[in-house]
C-alpha cells in the first residue's frame, strides 16, 4: 500500500494537475485498493471540507477525460484525508505522523508542491519525526533554484535528510509520452544511429511555443522569465535526450549518466557570444486566434517597466565528437502564433542534384517530432509528383500515435506520480543534471543583466522577434513555419 501526502494540497497546481492525475490513476486501476491520499496545507480544514475541494477539482479538470462514475468518485473521496500543517510547526507534523501510523502503508510518497523556501523545513520535520526512512520518497516541484548556486543550496538542504535515490525532482515534460518515445526512436531503430551525428545532420531545432500569456502568475513570472521557466529545464532536458550517447542499458542512472554528459559538453558562452547567439523578447499588445490581448507589461502583477523576457531563442553548440559544429536552436515564447512543441532534425542536403531546378527550392530531408498539441513523428522525403517530367515535392511518412495505438494516453503528471510510487527514477532529474544545466544558463543570465538594450519586443500572436529568424539565417536555416510561409 502507498500513502500519498501532498504538501500544498489546496494550491493551484494541486487543483489543476496533481489531484486530477491521482484520480485518473485511481479510476484506471493503477493504485492499490488500500491507497490513501492526505492533503496538507496551512489552512484549517476538516476532512469533508477538503473532500469537497477535491471533488470540485476533479469535476473541473478531470471528470470528462477520466470517464469516471459517481461511485468511483465517492470511493476516491473515501480514501482522501486532510492534515493542517505549517511547515515550521513541529507539532503539526506529529499530527501527520499519527495519521500515517493509522494506515497500513508500506511506502509513503511526499509531494512538495510548495515554494522551494519550504523544502528544507518540511523535509527536516519529516526526518525529525522519522517519516522519511525506509521506502519513503519525496517529490519536489520546480523552480529548483534561480541560478547554479541556489540550486546547489537546495540540493544540499535536501541531502541533509534524504538519500539521492529518495529525491524525485519533477519536470512534467519528461512525463510526456512522446518524450519517452524519443528514447525508443533513438535506440530501437537501426537505420537512425548511423545518421545521428555531425556528418549527416545540418542543425537541430527544439521549439516550445505557447499562446497563453502569464495569466494569473504575473508576480511569479516577472521574477522568473522564460530562460529560467522553460529553457533551464524543459528545453535542456529535450536537448540532452536528443543528443545523448547510447546508454549501456535502460536503467535510470545509465540514461541520466548520458544526459548529464551532454549538459556538461554544452559550450558555455562568453559575454560577447551571448549578444550574438541569444535573442530575448517581450510581447506587446496584439491578437491571438483573432482575439485582442494586452501586452506583458499590462498583465496583472507585472511592473509597467518590466524587463523580464517572455521569449528566448538560443544557438547552442555541443563540444564533443558526435555534435561538434552542429547548431542546436532552442526557442520558447508566450503569446505565440500557435501552441506547439516540436523537435526538428534537419539533415544535410544531398551533395549534388541530378534533378536540377526541380529540387533547388525544396528543403532537405527532416525528421519532425511533435510533442503537442498532437503527438506524431514525420519523416519528410522527396518524391516525384504525378504527371509528365520530373517535378519533386516533399512527402511525409507520418506516424500518428493516436491512430497507431488504441491504448489510453496517460497524462504526464499521472505517469510521473506512478513512477515515483514505483520507485522508478528514470524520468526525474538527478542533482548533477540540475546543476550542469544551471552552470550553462548562468553566463547567459549574467550577460543579460548587464545589457539594458538587448530586450526586443514582438507582437502577441506572432512568432517572436525578427532577430530570432536572423539567428538561424546566419547558418542558412529557418524555423519550420517560416519555410512553409516563405
Amino acid at each position: 500500500m502507498t500513502t500519498f501526502v501532498l504538501f500544498g494540497g489546496t494550491g493551484d497546481l494541486a487543483k489543476r494537475k496533481i489531484i486530477p492525475a491521482l484520480f485518473s490513476a485511481f479510476v484506471n486501476g493503477r493504485l492499490d485498493k488500500n491507497f490513501m491520499f492526505i492533503g496538507a496545507a496551512r489552512e484549517a480544514l476538516a476532512d469533508e471540507d477538503f473532500r469537497q475541494r477535491v471533488s470540485a477539482s476533479i469535476e473541473s479538470y478531470c471528470a470528462k477525460d477520466c470517464g469516471s462514475t459517481p461511485e468511483q468518485l465517492q470511493a476516491f473521496l473515501a480514501k482522501t484525508h486532510y492534515a493542517k500543517i505549517d511547515a515550521r510547526e513541529a507539532a503539526d507534523f506529529q499530527g501527520l505522523k499519527e495519521k500515517l501510523h493509522t494506515s497500513e502503508s508500506n511506502a509513503t510518497l511526499f509531494y512538495l508542491a510548495t515554494g522551494p523556501d519550504l523544502f528544507e523545513p518540511i523535509v527536516q520535520q519529516l526526518s525529525v519525526h522519522d517519516l522519511v526512512s525506509g521506502n519513503a520518497r519525496v517529490v519536489v516541484e520546480k523552480p529548483l533554484g534561480r541560478d547554479a548556486q541556489s540550486a546547489r543550496d537546495i540540493n544540499a538542504a535536501l541531502r541533509k535528510y534524504l538519500k539521492e535515490n529518495q529525491i524525485y525532482r519533477i519536470d512534467h515534460y519528461l512525463g510526456k509520452e512522446m518524450v519517452q518515445n524519443l528514447l525508443a526512436l533513438r535506440f530501437a531503430n537501426s537505420f537512425l544511429e548511423p545518421l545521428w551525428n555531425r556528418k549527416w545532420i545540418q542543425d537541430v531545432q527544439i521549439s516550445i511555443s505557447e499562446q497563453v500569456g502569464v495569466e494569473s502568475r504575473g508576480d511569479f513570472y516577472d521574477h522568473t522569465g522564460a530562460l529560467r521557466d522553460m529553457v533551464q529545464n524543459h528545453l535542456l532536458q529535450l536537448l540532452s535526450i536528443v543528443a545523448m550517447e547510447p546508454p549501456v542499458n535502460a536503467g535510470a542512472d545509465s540514461i541520466r549518466d548520458e544526459k548529464v554528459k551532454v549538459l556538461r559538453a554544452l559550450h558555455k558562452f562568453t559575454p560577447d557570444e551571448v549578444s550574438k547567439k541569444t535573442v530575448r523578447g517581450q510581447y506587446r499588445a496584439g491578437a491571438v486566434d483573432g482575439k485582442p490581448v494586452i501586452s506583458y507589461q499590462a498583465e496583472p502583477g507585472v511592473p509597467t517597466a518590466s524587463r523580464t523576457e517572455t521569449f528566448v531563442a538560443i544557438r547552442a553548440e555541443i563540444d564533443n565528437w558526435r555534435w561538434a559544429g552542429v547548431p542546436f536552436f532552442l526557442r520558447t515564447g508566450k503569446r505565440m502564433a500557435t501552441r506547439s512543441a516540436e523537435i526538428t532534425i534537419n539533415f544535410k542536403p544531398i551533395p549534388y542534384s541530378i534533378f536540377g531546378a526541380s529540387q533547388r527550392n525544396l528543403r532537405s530531408n527532416r525528421l519532425v517530432i511533435s510533442l503537442q498539441p498532437e503527438e506524431s513523428v514525420e519523416l519528410f522525403l522527396k518524391a516525384k509528383e504525378p504527371g509528365e517530367g520530373i517535378r519533386l515535392s516533399d512527402v511525409a511518412l507520418n506516424l500518428d500515435f493516436a491512430e497507431a495505438s488504441s491504448s489510453r494516453r496517460v497524462e504526464s503528471y499521472e505517469r510521473l506520480l506512478l513512477d515515483a510510487m514505483h520507485g522508478d527514477l528514470t524520468l526525474f532529474v538527478r542533482d548533477d543534471e540540475l546543476t550542469a544545466a544551471w552552470d550553462w544558463i548562468d553566463p547567459i543570465m549574467s550577460a543579460w543583466q548587464s545589457d539594458t538594450e538587448g530586450l526586443k519586443s514582438y507582437i502577441a500572436g506572432s512568432w517572436g522577434p525578427a532577430a530570432a529568424s536572423y539567428l538561424l539565417a546566419q547558418s542558412g536555416s529557418s524555423w519550420g513555419e517560416e519555410f512553409v510561409e516563405g
